[in-house]
């Protein structure tokens, strides 16, 4: 990792009313993910996360794609033992679904091998109808290897699943949003401003109880049902300690919005 260089020239970063952009900017629109692009996504990211007025994080690509796969001209210089030793994974791939901020991966175009795994490590994807998924390693004599296989088949079934992986066949965008992968497709020209939507609506929420049930959706998703309704009900009773708890039962009672204390 220390021989990683910190590609933060392909990151466009800006905020805007609780909303944390990061956009992928890569020289190549099609967004290819080296190692020191992926760890400079990662970064732009955890700055958001400690920010205390960044409600939710949003993640964009080019018009072309979100990220059509791995740098293969990095890719094609390892070796087993090298990608062993550097941990070529681990670096940064491993952090971003760390980030507790609610956060968004808005797809146009090609989201493959690793753009597709990069998607699927945010909260959920909001696509454009021109939105292509896939997990095509396996034609250029790979497999998945940042979670492709694993979320893939959490997102929308085994079959589903082992076809894309064994075929490296294209999901679009309406089979995407039919099999679970997507939450939102919105046409070309809605496209931005719908998720945009969607983002602040999440952003106006309280950033603690945001966080708290995105970890209990996600234990869901990462555990047993016996374990999952035990952590929900300590995060349920965890909320009872807020201000916000206290803020939106009153304001519900009395027929007002909220107005969040964020603590």
């Amino acid at each position: 990792m220390n021989n990683i260089i910190v590609k933060s020239e392909w990151i466009k970063a800006w905020s805007d009313n609780g909303i944390g952009w990061v956009q992928l900017n890569h020289d190549n629109k099609l967004n290819p993910l080296s190692a020191g692009f992926i760890l400079a996504i990662k970064e732009a990211a955890e700055k958001f996360d400690i920010d205390p007025s960044i409600g939710c994080i949003v993640l964009i690509g080019s018009e072309k794609a979100f990220a059509a796969g791995a740098d293969l001209k990095e890719m094609v210089k390892h070796n087993f033992a090298s990608v062993s030793e550097s941990r070529y994974i681990e670096n940064g791939w491993l952090d971003i679904p760390k980030i507790q901020t609610p956060i968004i991966a808005g797809v146009k175009g090609y989201a493959l091998g690793g753009g597709c795994e990069l998607a699927m490590m945010c909260d959920f994807i909001v696509a454009s109808e021109n939105a292509r998924f896939g997990q095509p390693e396996i034609n250029i004599g790979a497999i998945p290897g940042a979670g492709g296989s694993q979320r893939l088949t959490r997102s929308i079934g085994k079959s589903k699943a082992m076809l894309a992986v064994l075929t490296g066949d294209m999901i679009t965008a309406s089979e995407a949003e039919i099999s679970g992968l997507v939450a939102k497709v919105f046409s070309n020209d809605e496209f931005d401003e719908c998720l945009k939507e969607i983002a602040l609506k999440i952003a106006n929420k309280s950033k603690p109880l945001a966080k708290l049930a995105k970890q209990a959706v996600n234990v869901a998703y990462e555990t047993t049902l016996e374990e999952g309704i035990r952590s929900e009900r300590a995060l349920f009773y965890s909320t009872f300690a807020l201000d916000d708890h206290i803020e939106g039962m009153e304001a519900f009672s009395e027929k007002r919005e909220p107005v969040w204390k964020n603590k």
